[in-house]
């Protein structure tokens, strides 16, 4: 498996392609946009949804699964959810095929038209809040706290790669509550839980904030957000959570008798994160050698290569290898032991590299001798010997120095492309240098958000929480604007 990757200097959009496929994540699949997961790659996200459904459970929440077909006229009921979402709706209108008489090979067959047209699942809110309808009629009936993992389909016509596919996996939670205050809670509360899950086991450090009108999730009061940036200047949304109000409520006649006795609508929140993480996990940490991941994300922590001559000393190295698998595994270490006699160790110490493994163990005649052997650090590229009997204590303390590491370096790039502009002149240099987030004066109206986007490709990332209020005038119109905001180029 040569590596040979494109740098990051030389075309950071064809380095990101080349890695994705070179590290064994994902490919194109024959369906144009869609992508197939690979073991590797998959293995990955499922470290990142058994951490983050275990988060879900804590904080009270339950699985289930709801219908990938959604009405069409389901749809209509709620006026800019639809708007948000028409253009990318794949329809179902056909149930049946046929073989063509004329020898065309397979047809749809005109007879078997559905009465009404099936949506494939872009997101789920009108689905489930039909069903919803069903499970709430009291306050007794409240809060209904409900997540699923699925797929949906959102028919793209720019694609790449887990950034962006016509297919992808995510999770989804539809909350249901008695009141306006108890779904807003709910919403900064998942906040909370994405931003803590990205920092602390994907090692990303994410701004919080809320979307501006324009931004937000189509049918939202609010979309709360966590924004992360990209080593080559760009922001990636990470995750929402949005307090929808009452509009899906109102939408599919969803009411509750409350404590006195009065029918009052549901208030909802909807909230999700999707496979695009592992964009930002590539995107974020990884060099020019390929891969780097956190030790909490990597399928096997550390792999161990036997270097020899003959049979007699790839078994004295595996009694020794054999061993520290099983030291290492009782203290809680994923590691993998690769023998196979079919590459080369130079091979395979090369694709470990590509494939971002935590650490690298070599062992060999020499170090049989000396009861040492040899650690490679992915993240620094750096080697160095260690007692064979310290193995089983240097290596998670070693693991936790990468997690911390990979954050802290993760973090310093954020600060050092992190700027303040006053002008419309500062402002344009920045963002068109791709210098990463830019806080900036804007005057609150969309007009003028959308005018900056035309002009520059800028969005407002988001109005972080908590922001501070500053007096100033907006870069672009020099109307009255009463905080920063941040604005940057986004995936």
């Amino acid at each position: 498996m040569g590596k040979h990757l494109t740098t990051r200097a030389e075309d950071y959009s064809k380095w990101y392609n080349e890695l994705v496929v070179k590290a064994d994540l994902a490919q194109n699949s024959g369906v144009r946009g869609s992508m197939v997961i690979k073991p590797y790659g998959f293995a990955i996200w499922e470290r990142i949804q058994a951490d983050l459904d275990r988060r879900f459970k804590e904080t009270g929440h339950m699985n289930a699964y709801f219908p990938l077909f959604i009405p069409k006229s389901y749809f209509s009921k709620e006026a800019s959810h639809v708007d948000g979402f028409a253009k990318e709706c794949a329809v179902v209108t056909h149930y049946r095929l046929k073989n063509d008489p004329d020898g065309n090979g397979v047809i749809v067959d005109p007879a078997a038209k559905l009465e009404e047209e099936l949506i494939v699942r872009p997101t789920s809110e009108t689905i489930i809040w039909d069903t919803y309808r069903d499970w709430i009629q009291s306050y007794r009936d409240l809060p209904i706290l409900v997540n699923q993992w699925a797929n949906v389909v959102r028919w793209e016509m720019r694609t790449r790669l887990f950034l962006r596919t016509a297919e992808f996996l995510w999770q989804e939670g539809h909350t249901a509550h008695a009141t306006k205050e108890e779904a807003i809670q709910e919403a900064e509360t998942m906040l909370d839980v994405y931003a803590s899950f990205v920092e602390e086991i994907m090692a990303i450090p994410v701004l919080r904030g809320i979307k501006t009108e324009g931004e937000r999730f189509a049918g939202a009061l609010e979309t709360y957000c966590i924004e992360a940036l990209m080593q080559d200047g760009k922001a990636l949304q990470a995750g929402t959570s949005h307090f929808l109000g009452q509009n899906f409520a109102k939408a599919f006649d969803v009411k509750f008798q409350t404590k006195e006795g009065t029918q009052e609508y549901v208030w909802a929140t909807s909230w999700g994160v999707s496979t695009r993480l592992m964009g930002a996990l590539i995107m974020t940490h990884s060099d020019d050698n390929g891969l780097v991941l956190p030790p909490k994300l990597a399928p096997y922590q550390v792999v161990i290569v036997p270097i020899y001559k003959g049979q007699e000393q790839l078994d004295a190295i595996s009694e020794v290898a054999n061993d520290l698998v099983q030291q290492l595994r009782a203290v809680g270490v994923t590691v993998k032991y690769d023998d196979r006699d079919t590459q080369k160790p130079g091979w395979k110490f090369n694709q470990y590299e590509l494939q971002g493994v935590p650490l690298r163990i070599a062992i060999g005649p020499k170090d049989l001798e000396k009861g040492s052997v040899e650690l490679a650090r992915r993240d620094t590229l750096t080697k160095q010997f260690v007692s064979q009997s310290d193995v089983a204590t240097v290596i998670p303390a070693l693991l936790d120095e990468i997690q911390n590491s990979l954050f802290e370096k993760a973090l310093k790039f954020r600060e050092e492309h992190t700027h303040v502009a006053n002008s419309w002149e500062e402002f344009e240099t920045l963002i068109k240098s791709n210098a990463g987030f830019v806080h900036a004066h804007w005057d609150g109206t969309t007009e003028t958000e959308d005018k900056i986007k035309d002009l520059t490709k800028a969005t407002i990332r988001c109005i972080p929480l908590n922001n501070n209020e500053e007096e100033g005038t907006c870069v672009l119109t020099g109307k009255p604007s009463k905080q920063r905001v941040v604005f940057a180029r986004a995936y």
